[in-house]
């Protein structure tokens, strides 16, 4: 029976982008858990179960492909995941899970066949966990509290899997991120939110985590490609130690001091590589650079040029360029052109480096489209 103060969730109602939501891979693995737990102790075959949602106000109705009773006092259930409009590597996948009392009192989750194992440190499940996350674990507990009723929990063991997992994984970031055997069990909401930026930014957070995972003595950022060269070329870093951020410059920021202060250690430096038409927006107060966010660059590197006695007309075109690629054109024409590019990296730096404050230096490198560097590393 559901609780009469908890409404069912409309995933037909679309996001306020106008797609489909979806389940999480979550959701999905916590309704095979308790579809199969259901038949396993009270003997009932359920074709939907509900599933609690972290939102306290909704559960959510998931459809329940097959449930089975295996060997060994094993119950299997399967689900297919859904992930609405969103391109989801593993929408329509079978997530299933097989559930056998352990005698043990407790909860224990295993990660059957094509679903990962944690190998590396820095995420928020520890090497050699199943790679199932803190909130779809949570929800699977609630599954179990839900079926038991009350009753004594003699404890279980969770075994989540999916068809396939280990072939899907390879086409996620699982592989990068020290994930290995298969998928991960996903989600904070329990709901996809398709195409969302929060999505994009808990990935970020994600690369941040792995980053810092091994307490290395620098990381960079790059809201693109340029500067991922200088970063292991010049910089000898790893590829897990360069995150590429997007237009989320403020948000990365505060992700890392939050690493750093949940490990209570520092970081040698943090490392900002790009290009000037990014980087150089936060002269402007501007922590998303997104174009719907903010305007281009223009006027304060026009302004940082006044600032430095170029003369007028110069700091005129600079403001009256298209793009600030056109800014690095017009300034290669210019004896201090290189003093100009590092004076604003020192500008952008010492506007991030407060934001950071578990960071002992952060130090920015601008460069063109081509790659090309401009201020300190030219």
């Amino acid at each position: 029976m559901s609780d009469p103060a908890r409404r069912p969730y409309d995933l037909a109602t679309p996001a306020p982008n106008g797609l489909r939501r979806g389940r999480t891979t979550g959701s999905c693995a916590t309704a095979a858990v308790k579809a199969a737990l259901t038949l396993l102790l009270r003997g009932e075959t359920e074709s939907e179960v509900e599933v609690s949602l972290p939102d306290p106000d909704y559960y959510l109705l998931v459809p329940v492909e097959k449930v089975a009773r295996l060997a060994g006092g094993v119950v299997r259930a399967e689900v297919l995941k859904y992930g609405g409009d969103d391109p989801d590597n593993t929408d329509g996948a079978t997530i299933f899970a097989e559930v056998a009392v352990n005698g043990s009192g407790a909860v224990r989750f295993i990660a059957a066949a094509g679903v990962g194992t944690v190998t590396q440190p820095g995420l928020r499940i520890p090497p050699g966990e199943p790679a199932i996350n803190p909130v779809p674990r949570q929800m699977m507990q609630w599954a179990v509290d839900e079926v038991l009723n009350g009753a004594a929990n003699p404890g279980f063991d969770l075994a989540i899997g999916c068809v396939d997992g280990d072939r899907i994984a390879k086409r996620t970031f699982n592989p990068m991120l020290g994930i290995v055997g298969g998928i991960s069990i996903l989600g904070t909401s329990g709901i996809v939110e398709p195409m969302s930026l929060a999505a994009w930014m808990a990935s970020i957070e994600v690369y941040i985590r792995v980053a810092l995972g091994h307490r290395p003595a620098a990381i960079a950022f790059t809201p693109g490609k340029i500067g991922r060269g200088y970063a292991a070329d010049t910089l000898q870093l790893e590829k897990k130690e360069v995150v590429q951020i997007a237009n989320f410059v403020g948000v990365s920021l505060d992700y890392t001091q939050a690493t750093l202060q949940e490990q209570q250690t520092r970081l040698g430096t943090l490392w900002v590589l790009g290009h000037p038409g990014k980087i150089a927006k936060l002269l402007d107060g501007v922590w998303d650079t997104h174009s719907s966010k903010s305007g281009m660059a223009m006027g304060p590197v026009a302004a940082v040029a006044a600032e430095m006695g170029f003369a007028a007309d110069l700091v005129d075109q600079i403001e009256k360029a298209n793009t600030v690629e056109n800014v690095v054109q017009i300034m290669r024409t210019q004896a201090d052109a290189r003093g100009y590019w590092m004076e604003i990296e020192r500008r952008v730096a010492a506007l991030m480096a407060p934001r950071v404050p578990n960071a002992d230096r952060v130090a920015v490198r601008l460069f063109s489209m081509d790659g090309t560097p401009l201020g300190e590393a030219a």
